[in-house]
């Protein structure tokens, strides 16, 4: 049965859709079978493997309405192990357009259900907003990843974000546990980021991922050439970042 990972943080910029498409990259280079379900309406997870999001028949849009079968919205192959359920701008009147329907929140929950054995994992890459979106993310998953950037700011939306997740264990999901934190954009070059490390490593009671995700700049083009890392400069820091994450999490 495959483990179902919703990568959720409502700050946005933080390396959510990053972390998405090539942790998934990662995984299915190690020949884990991935299905990356992209649940954010400026479907930047799904132009990242290079499909045109607005040129697709189903998308994750179509499923929660009902309008199509689990496996209809699912786009067979994107990449070697990796099937994508796709979306697009149309989602952002999904929220809208759920409004009075039951059980809404377990939508996604159940759709899932159905492919759940054909995986290893399910990845859900979520808005960047604590809303009926990422409600049902976190409904259908097992673990939630937290990206963090290396700033400041970072523990500010945490506490937030955790306690939503403890809402959604106690009235939806009750076997939803945090995945682990992972941070991001980490720079060797100022204080600040190992300042940021330490400071949650410290403070926060949960697990942290040894790997940290470097500022990079190839990881930053990737997405416009519609390609994950991996495959895009399979040398990078970036790259090795996102696979020494991905041998992390099977460990």
């Amino acid at each position: 049965m495959g483990k179902i990972i919703a990568i959720a943080n409502q700050k946005g910029g933080v390396g959510k859709t990053t972390t998405a498409i090539n942790l998934s990259a990662a995984l299915a280079e190690l020949g884990k079978k991935i299905l990356l379900v992209d649940i954010d309406p400026q479907g930047n997870a799904t132009s990242g493997f290079g499909v045109d999001k607005n040129n697709v028949e189903n998308t994750i849009y179509e499923l929660m309405l009902d309008d199509c079968s689990v496996n209809d919205a699912i786009l067979r192959n994107v990449m070697e192990n990796i099937d994508i359920i796709p979306s697009n701008v149309n989602l952002a009147a999904a929220e809208i357009e759920l409004i009075g329907i039951e059980r809404k929140e377990y939508i996604l929950s159940e759709a899932l259900d159905f492919v759940r054995d054909d995986y290893d994992y399910i990845m859900m890459d979520c808005p960047p907003s604590l809303n009926v979106l990422t409600v049902n993310a976190m409904t259908a998953a097992d673990t939630v990843l937290v990206p963090i950037q290396c700033e400041y700011y970072a523990l500010e939306g945490l506490s937030q974000l955790i306690h939503t997740i403890n809402l959604v264990r106690e009235r939806l999901n009750e076997k939803l546990d945090i995945e682990g934190i992972v941070f991001t954009m980490y720079d060797s070059r100022t204080n600040l980021s190992e300042q940021v490390v330490d400071n949650v490593r410290t403070h926060v009671d949960q697990k942290v991922y040894n790997t940290v995700i470097p500022r990079n700049v190839r990881l930053a083009e990737a997405p416009s050439y519609g390609q994950p890392i991996t495959l895009y400069d399979s040398r990078s820091a970036g790259a090795k970042a996102y696979r020494d994450l991905a041998a992390e999490m099977i460990r």
